[in-house]
């Protein structure tokens, strides 16, 4: 196993105002994936995952949505950034994290467990296919999912009008960008910031897409699963 020196350090940096409770959740979940050879992520040392996952995902507390969200839902979970960060910071807020690979959902709630985390629930099911959580959230994250206009049909949905939906991206390109745009407005968004931010020491061209639900999505939306990555919206 890798070792866990200075995560502590690191976490107080990047939790800003978390307790020592919540930094040792973060820092539960961080030796999980270090032990664990067949977590869903490429990056596992520790100390490392602290700046790449951790504080990249502690970041969008710096957006008033994302700090008094109630309901959240993250999609493409993963290795559970930032879903699970984002349930350590916001113990008030009821976290889904969306994970459609069963045995990434079985990651998933190992990870609840062995940190304590009993305000995020894992949801093993296709973005497009959880119509429970229909027009539900207050805010929808996703990080490194897909194209723009992808993550946006898969978050619309699930949005109420008025929520909140969190793009995680790194250098900006203006035909993607523009795609977006266009993506959003079939489906009731409006982008309203890109905010350049930098995690930790050293990020470079990270960037965080904020749209806002602006009117209700048109029902044929999201189309049947798979059809959004084969037929993205806006190009």
């Amino acid at each position: 196993m890798t070792s866990d020196k200075g995560i502590p350090e690191r976490l107080a940096t990047a939790g800003r105002d978390l307790s020592g409770e919540q930094r040792e959740q973060l820092a539960a979940i961080l030796r999980m994936i270090a032990a664990d050879e067949h977590a869903p992520t490429a990056i596992r040392a520790p100390e490392q995952a602290a700046d790449s996952h951790v504080a990249d995902s502690l970041v969008a507390l710096e957006l008033d949505a994302v700090g008094t969200a109630e309901r959240i839902a993250d999609l493409g979970s993963g290795a559970g950034f930032p879903g699970l960060a984002l349930a350590v910071a916001l113990p008030a807020a009821e976290v889904s994290l969306i994970e459609s690979q069963r045995r990434r959902c079985e990651f998933l709630e190992r990870l609840c467990v062995a940190a304590g985390i009993e305000n995020a629930q894992v949801v093993c099911s296709r973005a497009e296919q959880w119509h429970e959580g229909a027009s539900s959230r207050d805010l929808v994250v996703a990080r490194a999912l897909a194209p723009q206009p992808v993550v946006l049909e898969y978050a619309a949905p699930l949005l109420r009008v008025g929520g909140t939906m969190v793009d995680w991206r790194g250098k900006r390109e203006q035909a993607a960008e523009q795609a977006g745009e266009r993506a959003a407005a079939m489906l009731g968004l409006e982008r309203v910031e890109i905010r350049r931010v930098v995690p930790f020491a050293g990020a470079t061209d990270r960037h965080l897409h904020v749209f806002v639900k602006t009117a209700e999505t048109p029902a044929r939306f999201p189309r049947r699963a798979g059809i959004a990555r084969k037929r993205p919206l806006g190009d």
